[in-house]
């Protein structure tokens, strides 16, 4: 099995775990559970809560002792353990906690993925800006596989998610162990500083103006990722309520819809590329947050009939919301930070983004649609809900464009060093 391959496998197992159960645990919360969408909000802030010390730790871990495909493969053992478990949970403060301690295994798995990837590419002298978004494109099509697994199996409402989940975590930890090696660049390393030894070098990125904006973005922006992951199923759940949407396809399987965003992601992703040589990362992460207005305005008046060209367009520009930023923000963070510390930067990324920025975005909008959007009988206005997340997203990429000072050069995509194929001159 050629490199790019194995890495592929990664990729497509990485998301397969993901996918199983991240867009259907809002039907067996809401749909089977019936528990408290205040509550609901806190469950999706544990990736956040994870995100916050895991990845950066663990990033840390991999740059300094243990070799990032083996502290990698424990990680995706032990969290497919507890994925295991979730379906014996009854109790909604329990079942936090349950996901909470899965979420601080898998969580870090994101960001050592990359560093994997970009470590075993490295290796074989290839190019990450080329090579790798057709590598990570398979981690969205490993989602896609799992999302239509689950929904044709009849699992979106059934704990039966959390098994298949398991098996996909238990095979990849198992899978791991032979990936090339990938030792800690930092092993050995003598006349090193108190900052160094406790790993704490990355930190010192946020004293760079330029990166420190770019890192508090990502936290803004990191709130809005992971809302219509956590509600769009459920908000087609919820037309099952109206008679004349109640038989339509949207209705009774909302993940095969919902999974649409993520082949688009298929296709944007295999666009960065062009877009990062071409505008820039600024120019890019601008697309992502004007996508991500689109994408919360179309929801908003969509419906499963009439309107389903609504949902499945706001899925289409999904792909550029998520990717542009997602994508484009590792590599940015990977040609801007020195290789002794490019796991722990790519934790901080994950940290500002699925940490602080997932905490920020779940527990706020759990407590807002709960106390300013749901009625004494516990139904959710959901237009209201999608047209205050997209006035937060424009707000957002408003204050982008005045704050995030950087240029663009198109003529430094000649140069043949990865770094400066993505990155411009400061401003």
């Amino acid at each position: 099995m050629n490199t790019k391959l194995r890495l592929i496998v990664l990729s497509f197992l990485q998301f397969f775990i993901w996918g199983a159960w991240l867009i259907t645990i809002g039907a067996y919360w809401f749909q089977t559970k019936h528990w408290s969408g205040a509550q609901f909000g806190a469950i999706f802030s544990t990736m956040g809560i994870a995100s916050i010390f895991m990845p950066s730790l663990m990033g840390i871990v991999a740059d300094k002792w243990v070799n990032a495909e083996k502290l990698y493969g424990v990680l995706h053992l032990l969290g497919g353990v507890v994925l295991c478990t979730i379906p014996f949970v009854t109790d909604p403060n329990m079942f936090f906690w349950v996901i909470l301690l899965n979420m601080i295994f898998y969580m870090p798995t994101l960001a050592l993925s990359i560093a994997v990837s970009y470590s075993v590419l490295k290796g074989e002298g290839l190019d990450v800006v080329k090579d790798y978004p057709p590598i990570r494109v398979w981690g969205t099509i490993g989602f896609i596989a799992a999302m239509w697994t689950v929904t044709f199996l009849g699992f979106e409402k059934s704990a039966n998610q959390f098994y298949v989940a398991a098996g996909a975590a238990l095979l990849l930890g198992v899978y791991s162990f032979t990936l090339p090696k990938c030792p800690p660049p930092s092993q050995g390393v003598s006349g090193r500083s108190l900052v160094d030894a406790l790993g704490l070098k990355s930190f010192a990125l946020l004293r760079d103006r330029k990166l420190a904006t770019f890192f508090a973005f990502a936290l803004l922006l990191g709130a809005a990722l992971q809302l219509t992951n956590a509600y769009g199923d459920t908000f087609l759940h919820d037309f099952d309520k109206v008679p004349a949407y109640r038989d339509t396809l949207s209705v009774q399987h909302p993940a095969f819809i919902m999974s649409i965003s993520q082949i688009s992601e298929t296709l944007f992703i295999l666009a960065i590329p062009f877009f990062l040589r071409r505008f820039g990362i600024k120019q890019v992460m601008l697309f992502s947050m004007i996508a991500w207005v689109l994408r919360f305005g179309l929801l908003a008046y969509g419906n499963p009939s009439g309107g389903l060209w609504m949902i499945i367009l706001s899925c289409i520009v999904y792909g550029m919301a998520f990717d542009f930023f997602n994508i484009s923000g590792s590599l940015f963070v990977e040609t801007q930070t020195q290789p002794s510390i490019r796991a722990s930067a790519q934790g901080l990324f994950m940290m500002m983004t699925n940490g602080f920025g997932a905490v920020l975005g779940s527990s706020v909008s759990g407590i807002v649609i709960q106390n300013y959007f749901t009625d004494a009988a516990g139904n959710k206005d959901w237009h209201g809900i999608w047209l205050a997340f997209a006035a937060y997203a424009l707000v957002i990429a408003v204050l982008f464009v005045f704050i995030f000072k950087h240029k663009h050069a198109p003529q430094v995509a000649e140069n043949p060093q990865p770094e400066s194929r993505l990155s411009a001159e400061p401003a």
